[in-house]
Parts: structure tokens; sequence; C-alpha cells
């Protein structure tokens, strides 16, 4: 987690390097310009319900649908900067992810939880272009590799789904999971948080005002929250309603024999030495917006 973190900042001071010294070149603004994209992307994530509760591991079976917008302003031969709204959901189920034969992985399935989490991104990203265009955008190389790096906020609201064991609640409905304090946090965790968006991908030019790539991204979060598991179980007395006791508590398949008394107040619930990521896969279509040239004035 550290090494990842150490790249995605090297990364950052790369790209700030190759910015400063593109615009002491000067590059001449009538080759700027300007695109709009929109991206169909696959969603998955890494957290607590996955197969080894940690990056990179992640089930693709849980894998779900993001949608994207983008403006990209291109600034020098290889920098362009980006911006982008996005909307993805993730999703875990401990029964799912985790091997019941596991020695280790059976404690999880045990648990029984299972979750889906709806998540609207705003990013500011920074491109460096592998292959350099000094030319306009009509003679812009076919094939382009490229690297990224930026920041993000984003909105996100865990729920957790009601399974057949319940006795208060409506099994398959999925309940909001913030307000409830399910660990007997004395305050939620905020649904908005920050993250480091890093990757990279390829673009393809189709003709003059079209391009199509094809990009993988990691979000470097700063919470365990994204599946709303993260540090202990907690007593029953910090668990302030029938929701929250289910899925603090109650919702494991069993608790006799080998697994008597593993949710009991203190003992290990989620790996709380870990902030949750989710990664982002996709295409992009872009379409250039073409700049306007003024002509030379003649006196």
């Amino acid at each position: 987690m550290k090494h990842f973190f150490t790249h995605t900042l090297a990364v950052l001071l790369v790209l700030a390097l190759v910015a400063n010294e593109a615009s002491a070149q000067q590059f001449n603004k009538r080759k700027q310009y300007n695109s709009v994209g929109v991206s169909l992307n696959a969603m998955n994530y890494f957290g607590d319900i996955v197969p080894k509760a940690s990056v990179p591991s992640f089930r693709f079976a849980a894998t779900r649908p993001n949608i994207g917008l983008t403006f990209t302003r291109r600034f020098a031969p290889r920098i362009s900067g980006r911006a982008g709204l996005s909307y993805g959901r993730i999703t875990g189920d401990d029964t799912k992810a985790a091997n019941q034969n596991d020695s280790d992985a059976k404690y999880r399935y045990n648990r029984n939880f299972a979750f889906r989490n709806d998540i609207v991104e705003l990013s500011a990203i920074g491109v460096f272009d592998l292959i350099e265009n000094r030319n306009t955008y009509v003679k812009r190389p076919d094939f382009v590799p490229y690297v990224f790096a930026g920041i993000a906020a984003f909105y996100h609201n865990p729920k957790g789904l009601v399974k057949d064991n319940a006795t208060t609640l409506t099994p398959g409905d999925y309940v909001e999971l913030q307000s409830l304090n399910t660990e007997g946090q004395t305050e939620g965790y905020s649904k908005t948080q920050i993250s480091i968006p890093f990757g990279g991908g390829v673009r393809y030019k189709i003709n003059k005002d079209f391009d199509i790539g094809l990009e993988i991204g990691w979000r470097k979060t700063f919470t365990d929250y994204l599946d709303d598991v993260s540090g202990n179980f907690a007593a029953d007395a910090d668990l302030r309603s029938p929701a929250a006791e289910y899925f603090g508590r109650d919702i494991t398949l069993s608790r006799t024999g080998e697994f008597a008394g593993f949710n009991d107040p203190g003992n290990m619930r989620g790996k709380s030495n870990e902030d949750d990521w989710y990664i982002v896969t996709g295409i992009t279509l872009n379409y250039i917006l073409q700049p306007r040239v003024k002509s030379p004035k003649f006196r």
C-alpha cells in the first residue's frame, strides 16, 4: 500500500517538472485545443470484502458499470489537463468473495456481509503523453500511450444487503450504513472524501475529429469505509438501532462451534490499518473541438 502511494507522488512530481519544462518552450497557442469525451467503464474496489482483503485482490464477478464525462485542454506537446465527472458502483459479498474452507477467509465468509456503494467523482488530472505532438490537432499522432495523475473528490453512500436471516428487517432491502455507526463510532465517517487518481492508457486517432482510448486508473482513497467495514465489533450498547445491531453484530451465518464468540465486542471486524481503493477501467470516445484560429491582420 505504501509503495502505491509513493509511486503516485512520484508520478505527480514528474508531471509537474515536465509541465514546467513544456511551459518554458512556449508551445504555440495556435496548436492548443480542447476536447470533450464520454466513457463507459468497469468499476471494482479493493477492501475488506474481497478474496484476500488487500490490494490488488478483487472479485471479477463483482464488477459494476461506471459512466463518465470529460473535458480536456491540451497545453503543450506532451501535457494536457483533464476535468472529469463520473458515476459508478462498487459491490462486495463475503459469501461470494471469501473461501469458507480457507483458515483465514472462513471467518470473513461467516461474517456474511454484502454491500453496494454508488460513487460520484469529480476529478482534475494532468495527462503526460509518451509521444509528443508539436503539430496541430489535425496532424496529431495516430497512436499515443500516456500516464496520468491528479486529485479527485467523491461522494459515496455504502448500503448493506439484508439477507434471509433477518428478523426485524426485510430480506432483500439495502439499508444506508453511514448513519448506523455499525462499529460503535461516536460520529459517522464523511460521505465526501478525497482520492488520488493515477494510471495510464492509450489513445487512437479515428479521424481528425475523434479519438478512442482505453484507460485504467486506480483511486487511492483516505477512508477505510467504502464497504462500511474497518475496525472491531462493537458492544451491543453502542449499536443504537435494530439495523445497527443486524449489520454490526447479528449478520453472521453461525455463532456456534469454532465461530462461537468471533464477533464479540473488541474482536477484529475489518483490517483497520489499510484504506480502501477503487479502480476504473474503460473506453473513452473523445471529440475534438476545432480551435478558432484568428486570421492575421493586415494594415
